[in-house]
């Protein structure tokens, strides 16, 4: 049995992070992309499948006994595990949350990895170069962020506890009409203050360091989000899918500085 724990953990997902920047950022703007369809209709780049199988490479020599779940190769686990991972430890890689992007060029995309333990996410990495920036977050450990100038810093969510004062952001609006309830939605903003659509990994993140209060998705993947549950724990707020639920394989989610978290879901809850 290989014996981890969650400080060589975390400093090998960082690890894992800096090559996949240099995969993503040396194939983004490449004239050679090749860009294909997932059954779903989203877009898989060569970049996607490359920053995976390196990750799962090096995860595989690091970590053997471990259980890796990816967004573009599926499930794979060790014959050693039995399929189950060491202690119910599963990696999620996400190569590139924000594909679309980085297609047409806007720098908001991000390689998110995570290690679940027993079900509950406990370490997560997410990395956006194009941006500059990158956050993290282990369990017992706080939440951090490094700034485009280098600099790293704890963060923390914002103290905002009235629903009209929240600054609130989803993905696509036209998600909610086909995945959950797009009127359940336009409600929660008609409550808020304000309404941006960042989208994907980068409103989560934003709502960990306190430029957000509140973001919503009708519909996510476990490797879309478990990176962001723990770094929104860390970071002193709330993470659950849309029935209140603190996990990140329930199909949905939401973050928030905690102290909006409930009002949110009473108008997100469907008839």
């Amino acid at each position: 049995m290989v014996v981890t724990d969650l400080t060589s953990d975390l400093a090998l997902a960082l690890d894992l992070a800096d090559t996949a920047d240099r995969i993503t950022l040396a194939r983004a703007g490449a004239t050679d992309l090749r860009v294909d369809r997932k059954p779903d209709r989203t877009p898989v780049t060569d970049a996607d499948l490359a920053v995976e199988d390196a990750i799962r490479e090096v995860l595989g020599a690091q970590r053997p006994q471990d259980a890796i779940l990816g967004e573009e190769r599926g499930g794979a686990c060790s014959a050693e595990s039995g399929g189950a991972g060491d202690a119910g430890r599963v990696w999620l890689l996400d190569p590139i949350d924000g594909t679309k992007n980085f297609l047409r060029g806007v720098p908001v995309w991000a390689t998110l990895i995570a290690l679940v333990e027993s079900g509950k996410p406990a370490v997560g990495v997410i990395s956006a170069p194009a941006l500059r920036r990158r956050w993290w977050a282990a369990t017992g450990a706080g939440a951090h962020t490094r700034d485009p100038h280098g600099s790293t810093r704890a963060i923390a969510v914002s103290r905002v506890g009235d629903l009209a004062d929240t600054y609130i952001s989803t993905t696509d609006l036209g998600s909610w009409a086909k995945h959950r309830s797009r009127e359940c939605y336009l409600s929660l903003v008609d409550a808020t203050w304000e309404s941006r659509a960042f989208g994907d990994f980068w409103q989560h993140c934003l709502v960990a360091e306190g430029a957000l209060d509140l973001a919503a998705e009708p519909i996510v993947n476990p490797w879309d989000v478990a990176a962001a549950q723990v770094l929104i724990e860390q970071a002193g707020g709330r993470f659950t899918d849309l029935d209140g639920v603190a996990r990140c394989d329930g199909g949905s989610a939401l973050s928030s500085n905690g102290l909006v978290h409930d009002d949110a879901l009473a108008l997100l809850r469907l008839p």
